[in-house]
């Protein structure tokens, strides 16, 4: 019979003991090297901590897909549109409507609606102070409200009636409200 001396349990390999930014129940990043057999004469069987280089990584359909479909975005934005533009912004904050919707940017999260997404938008100019608060609605009764810090509450006049040139433009209320009547028939069905 063979005896040990020390402890009989297993050094911890993962966990807060081993690393400070263990989190548990988050899976660790997968790692670069492929799994599987590897032959002798395969070089990345020849020093497994060395990565693939990015040229030899094959591109999946999808991706490419995503890359066409981005090129096609690219494009569109570059040609040129002669109707209105409102932009305001602070250094967090800021919102774009436009030709192909409305565009709201919060330090490094951002969401974008199209002209068919919206059901409203809404601004509040406040009684006291330089935040001026802009919130698209959604059919599905849902909002997106974000503030602006002017320089000067002068701005708000001027941002109303910038924005209001664009929705004249760009947003139909009758195609918001049969979207939205459309949305709650399906519900209804359901």
């Amino acid at each position: 019979m063979e005896q040990r001396i020390g402890s009989g349990s297993q050094p911890l390999v993962e966990g807060a003991g081993f690393d400070p930014a263990f989190v548990p129940g988050l899976t660790p990043p997968a790692s670069a090297a492929p799994k599987g057999p590897q032959e002798k004469g395969d070089p990345v069987a020849a020093d497994p901590d060395e990565t693939v280089p990015e040229e030899a990584a094959v591109e999946e359909p999808e991706e490419a897909d995503e890359a066409e479909d981005a090129q096609e975005d690219a494009a569109e934005d570059e040609a040129p549109v002669d109707g209105p533009v409102f932009e305001a912004a602070d250094r967090r904050a800021r919102i774009v409507a436009d030709h192909r919707g409305v565009r709201l940017c919060l330090d490094d999260q951002e969401c974008e609606f199209r002209w068919d997404e919206i059901a409203a938008v809404e601004t509040e100019s406040p009684r006291f102070g330089k935040r001026f608060t802009i919130t698209v609605h959604t059919p599905d009764r849902r909002w997106y409200p974000i503030e602006i810090e002017a320089t000067a509450r002068s701005r708000f006049t001027e941002w109303d009636e910038r924005l209001d040139a664009v929705l004249d433009a760009y947003f139909e209320e009758g195609a918001a409200e049969e979207a939205e009547a459309e949305s709650e028939a399906a519900a209804e069905k359901e």
